[in-house]
């Protein structure tokens, strides 16, 4: 789950070469290969099955006709990964956000034409959200296919940056500032009144949800009048207990695990190692050592993704 592919990119290649240096293995050469390099290193640590997707800026940072040619070229080279791997690879869809209807029907493709098990979308679209309603057709068809949507990360919105970030922007990644975009996104789509809309929608944030449990306790003490105001059926509570699920990418902290634990409960957390900009044995090894029921463990491990998903 939230298993990263990225096509060769040279305007990257620095930004790799570092993060690779910081990791010590070649995170480039790895994003790039859905083949035998991928499934050495699932081998090496136990996993039978990744999750796939087309990670940040994905389409989300592109218009037009480039947005969906880079959506159904990923798309297109993830089946064929599927194909030739059946009971190794899954992958969730790439969506070109800035047009909502060729996203939607880019959904339909993927889902009931080569097999996906949902779509996940890279952060905001040139700094427009997903709670504006012209893009609600896209949790609509989500629901009616039954799949959810991984919300990821990625930089900022640009106001945010110019304030916030201003001289600071290596907090603006994955230290800090992926999980302030992920969860401010993952709000605005709850207070928006998506979650009344479309009640079976599930919507998956990685990194223990993006600071959202640790958060909901005072979060719901603090906008019962908000969510009246904007006409929300429930509280805030109850729809991140029914409407979100959350992976362990990249956040492998006991505490902040327990938190989530407490707050959401076992049936909402799937196992994630957010590879390879983060180790598989690492990811395995804290899974393994956690201090929870063996029957946890197991839902957490693949349970719950095989009934989320119909693996």
């Amino acid at each position: 789950m939230h298993e990263q592919l990225v096509p060769e990119n040279p305007a990257r290649a620095a930004w790799y070469k570092d993060r690779s240096r910081h990791l010590g293995h070649d995170i480039e050469a790895e994003l790039a290969d859905i083949g035998e390099r991928r499934l050495a290193a699932m081998d090496a640590a136990g996993i039978d099955v990744q999750v796939i997707s087309l990670t940040t800026p994905g389409c989300q940072d592109f218009e037009g006709e480039l947005a969906l040619r880079i959506a159904r070229d990923a798309n297109d080279r993830l089946s064929e990964a599927m194909e030739l791997h059946p009971e190794r690879f899954a992958a969730f869809a790439a969506l070109p956000t800035s047009d909502p209807d060729a996203a939607v029907a880019e959904l339909e493709r993927a889902v009931t034409r080569l097999g996906f098990k949902g779509a996940l979308i890279n952060s905001h679209t040139k700094g427009n959200f997903l709670d504006h309603p012209r893009c609600w057709p896209i949790f609509e068809r989500a629901q009616s296919l039954g799949v959810p949507i991984y919300l990821h990360p990625g930089g900022p919105h640009p106001g945010m940056m110019a304030s916030y970030f201003q001289g600071f922007e290596d907090l603006s990644r994955p230290a800090w500032g992926f999980a302030v975009d992920a969860s401010c996104h993952f709000l605005r789509i709850l207070f928006a009144g998506v979650f009344d809309a479309y009640p079976s929608l599930k919507i998956i944030l990685g990194h223990l949800g993006e600071g959202l449990p640790f958060g909901m306790h005072r979060l719901n003490d603090h906008t019962p009048y908000v969510a009246r105001r904007r006409g929300l059926k429930r509280m805030p509570a109850d729809y991140l207990r029914d409407n979100l699920v959350v992976t362990t990418s990249g956040n492998f902290s006991a505490p902040a695990f327990l938190c989530t634990l407490f707050t959401l409960g076992a049936d909402n957390v799937l196992f994630s190692v957010d590879w390879p900009y983060e180790s598989n044995k690492v990811a395995v090894d804290f899974l393994r050592a956690l201090p929870m029921s063996d029957g946890d463990k197991e839902k957490i491990a693949h349970l719950n993704a095989e009934r989320l998903l119909r693996l």
